[in-house]
Order: C-alpha cells, then sequence, then structure tokens
C-alpha cells in the first residue's frame, strides 16, 4: 500500500418525509450553509470551480482536507475525502462523511423529517448516483490501451466483495416506453454534455442482486458520466497530479457501508494497479464482455457467478479473482504491513465466498443484505418485488447510527467494524497527518480563525489576496512547515 494516493467521493441520496422543511433541493442547501457559516467545518468557494456544475459558494473545502459541496447535476450532496495514503485513514475519514452529515440534520433539528442515505440507486425512480474512487497512478501511453483489459476484468467481478447488494433491478430503455419510472430533469445544467437518454423500467424477474448500478452502467469508459454512465471516466486534471503520476477515476464503485469491504475494495484495486504499473498481470483474465459479466454476475442467484474469458474458457468470478491475487501474492508479499492484511483477507474473502457466500454477512454489505432481508422474507411471508424490502433497501444506507439498518447490525457485533467511533470523530475536523491534506486544512484552520480574506483554494495550491500562492504538487509531502510559514501575517 505504499507510494498510493486515494480517495473516494460519495453523492448521497436525500430523503424529505416532513414537506414543511423544504424541499430536497432546499435542504441540501441549508445543510451545507449551516456546515460553513454556522459550524465552521470548512471555507466556501469564493470561486466557481466549474460554472455549470460547481458554481461560487456550492461547497467548499474543509479543516480535515476534504470537500463538502452540492453537484449542480441532480442537486446532491457530495462530500470528497481527503488525500490519504493508509486504508484505515481512508475508511475513517469516508465514515466521517456519512457522520458529519448526520448530526449536520440533528444540529439543524430537522433529522425527524429528513434523511441522507449513502446508497446508489432510487428504486421507484429509476436514478442512481453514484460512489467514485481515485487513485494515483502511472500513466503511459499503454494505460488505458493494453493495461485496460486487465483493469476491467478485475472492475467487473470485485463486486462478489465490494458490491453492496440491492432489492430488484431495472431495465433501460427508450424513453418512450409507457413503463419508464424515470422523469427527466428539470435544469439545463442535467443536460450538459448528454448526448443519449434513455428511460428506467423495473424489471420484475430479478429479486435481489449483487450491484446497486450494474443494471445502470452502458460504457466501459467515458468522459460522459450522465446517460453515458462507465466504469471508468478519464480524469486528466491536476487532483491528484505529481510527475508522471495522474488521477484514474473509477465510476463503477458503490457506497459501502461495511468498513471492512470499503477496505477490502480500495486495497485490492490499489494492489492490482500495482501490478499493471509492474507489467507483472496475470495471463488469460480478459473477460469477453466486461458490461455483460458485470451484470450476469451481479444478477445470479446462484451465486456461482461464471465469466466467459475472451479466450473462450469460462471460470467462476472467485477463481478470476484469484488469478488476480495470487499474482499480487507473487509480487508483492511483505511489502509492508497493510499489504500482507490485504493479501490474506482477499484470500480469506474468496475462500468463504466458494464455500457458503452467506458466511461472509459480518464482512460485506450485500451477504449482509441477503441475510437480513431472507430472515425478514421467511418469518412474514412478503413477496421480494414487495415494496416494503425496498424500503429496507433504503433504510440500510441511512446514515443517521440511530436509524441505519447497518449500524443496527455493527451494534449487534454482526457487522464487523475496523475502526473506532472516536478515530472517525476525529476525521471529521482533522486531516491525515502524512499527505498534502494535512497543510491546506491548516491553512483552512487559520482562514476560519480569522475571517475577511479572499482566498482560492484547490487540491494542489492555495492563493491568498493577489500576491500569496502555496504549491501543494507533492500529494505525499504534508507542507505542514510550509503551511504555517504560509499563513504569517494573513
Amino acid at each position: 500500500m505504499e507510494r498510493r494516493i486515494y480517495g473516494i467521493e460519495t453523492e448521497f441520496g436525500c430523503m424529505v418525509r416532513d414537506p414543511s422543511v423544504g424541499s430536497a433541493e432546499e435542504v441540501v442547501e441549508q445543510v451545507k450553509d449551516y456546515a460553513f457559516f454556522e459550524k465552521k467545518l470548512g471555507v466556501i468557494d469564493l470561486h466557481a470551480r466549474d460554472y455549470a456544475f460547481e458554481p461560487a459558494r456550492a461547497g467548499g473545502f474543509l479543516r480535515n482536507g476534504g470537500r463538502l459541496y452540492i453537484d449542480a447535476v441532480g442537486s446532491h450532496e457530495e462530500y470528497a475525502t481527503a488525500e490519504c495514503c493508509d486504508l484505515l485513514d481512508l475508511v475513517r475519514h469516508d465514515r466521517a462523511g456519512r457522520i458529519l452529515l448526520a448530526q449536520l440534520l440533528v444540529d439543524l433539528k430537522i433529522d425527524e423529517g429528513v434523511s441522507f442515505h449513502n446508497n446508489s440507486i432510487d428504486h421507484f425512480g429509476g436514478h442512481t448516483f453514484g460512489c467514485h474512487e481515485n487513485y494515483l497512478v502511472q500513466i503511459e501511453d499503454r494505460f488505458f490501451t493494453d493495461a485496460l483489459s486487465y483493469l476491467l476484468p478485475f472492475l467487473v467481478t470485485r463486486q462478489i466483495f465490494a458490491g453492496v447488494g440491492r432489492v430488484g433491478g431495472h431495465r433501460l430503455t427508450r424513453p418512450s416506453s409507457k413503463n419508464n419510472i424515470m422523469t427527466l430533469g428539470e435544469h439545463e445544467v442535467d443536460y450538459v454534455w448528454v448526448s443519449n437518454f434513455y428511460g428506467v423500467e423495473i424489471d420484475p424477474s430479478v429479486d435481489f442482486q449483487l450491484s446497486q448500478r450494474a443494471d445502470h452502467i452502458v460504457k466501459t469508459i467515458s468522459s460522459r458520466v450522465r446517460f453515458n454512465r462507465a466504469i471508468i471516466n478519464p480524469k486528466w486534471d491536476s487532483y491528484y497530479s505529481y510527475s508522471n503520476l495522474h488521477r484514474l477515476h473509477v465510476l463503477f464503485g458503490e457506497s459501502n457501508m461495511s468498513e471492512y469491504a470499503a477496505m477490502l475494495k480500495i486495497g485490492t484495486t490499489s494492489l492490482v494497479l500495482d501490478l499493471i504499473e509492474e507489467g507483472t498481470m496475470p495471463p488469460d483474465v480478459e473477460v469477453a464482455d466486461p458490461l455483460e459479466t458485470l451484470r450476469s454476475v451481479s444478477r445470479d442467484p446462484t451465486r456461482k457467478w461464471p465469466v466467459r474469458l475472451r479466450n473462450g474458457k469460462t471460470i467462476s468470478a472467485i477463481d478470476l479473482q484469484r488469478r488476480y491475487l495470487d499474482a499480487a501474492k507473487r509480487y508483492r508479499y511483505r511489502h509492508d504491513r497493510q499489504t500482507d492484511m490485504i493479501l490474506q483477507e482477499w484470500e480469506t474473502i474468496l475462500d468463504d465466498l466458494e464455500r457458503d457466500p452467506l458466511s461472509t454477512a459480518d464482512r460485506l454489505d450485500w451477504s449482509a443484505k441477503l441475510a437480513l432481508y431472507q430472515q425478514y422474507v421467511n418469518e412474514t411471508g412478503v413477496s421480494w418485488q414487495d415494496d416494503i424490502l425496498q424500503s429496507l433497501d433504503l433504510e440500510y444506507h441511512n446514515v443517521s447510527p440511530s436509524a441505519g439498518l447497518s449500524y443496527g447490525l455493527e451494534q449487534a457485533g454482526a457487522l464487523r467494524r475496523i475502526t473506532t467511533d472516536a478515530q472517525v470523530e476525529e476525521a471529521i475536523t482533522t486531516p491525515p497527518e502524512n499527505t498534502r491534506a494535512l497543510g491546506r486544512g491548516q491553512i483552512i484552520s487559520h482562514l476560519i480563525a480569522r475571517p475577511g480574506s479572499r482566498y482560492v483554494i484547490d487540491w494542489d495550491a492555495v492563493y491568498i489576496e493577489r500576491n500569496r500562492q502555496l504549491d501543494l504538487k507533492n500529494p505525499f509531502h504534508t507542507y505542514e512547515k510550509e503551511a504555517l510559514r504560509f499563513v504569517r501575517g494573513i
């Protein structure tokens, strides 16, 4: 896990049960303003980061080095973690975003009528929203050509341990379909760069599947993210840009409530990227059709998960993952403590999935859900197509510790944790200590304590007034001393 920066961006669904508090769009604005102007958790953007998607004052950087903002497409609350190079840091900073939003609703006294959800699907509205992963990678000319064929099979099959599970399924159609359940947005920004439209129908043939988003992914790579949802969205920007390293933006991720599943997802993906960068990928892993594999693995009720390879052979998704695992063990074993831990857990989870998929219900989101819902179906006799199952599915992802079903499983000792409440609470206001987020967080805390300055803050630089600038080009450097010198005299 050394020399890799990673981060997670999560788009949260907002459910308003009490219309007196306002619409969902009004609620997310209220929460954002309260976080920055009342709680002073960060500094609001004074400039437009993007005139279409992130205009001025749509959000800002937080004291913990991350970002809280409103994405104009869909008008949803979004939280981006600080840059992390330690898996435990990433997991606790990711969870901190959820706890932060839950606390803000309580502080505003609207938590009885409003809830945020860390899920990726709207069962009844047909919409999907993302949890995106970012990795610092070595980009060469061949990366998105030769290397991509090795990365995609891993990404479309890792859902056997990283998928968050969902009740039911969707079918993509043209919007003229009489059974379309998805309404089009009301705002022009919703259609910037959209070149294709589709409708969404409920698919009654599916009771439960591994992935919330598999039904909605239509491309392997696409720079256009709405109505062209892809597995990978190329990002050639400065978010994580240093030397010859750049940001790999993985669109096909899902919002894990399980800390263990989130850790395993990021850790294994990072190891596979190591193999790609070192040219030590296992042979015979290319799949015949990545998108078809994504959906078929997600929807397979037998949990055997057969995958058709490009060479014409068929193996299970578990055995395909084992090919990556074996290569990683050969080339990365005893590289560092976290690498050894991920290799061990990767092997254990694959063995457990092969032996009895539901034996992983204490660690993985999809199996925790399936075990819980199957028990409910058995006890009540309801159908898997009953609305109550969709409601339970949604409540699993409720970010409120007092209401979310996943938190209830944790409190009962039925879902494993790898962080403590104290560690997560600290991450709400404290940046990681070993990346550039530390220096950025120090500057933000200084600006909060001494308001009135004009500033522009970005991932790789901070500008104060007209003539003060601190570059943060190296994401592995903390910039602690530089930040202290920078704020003197402000």
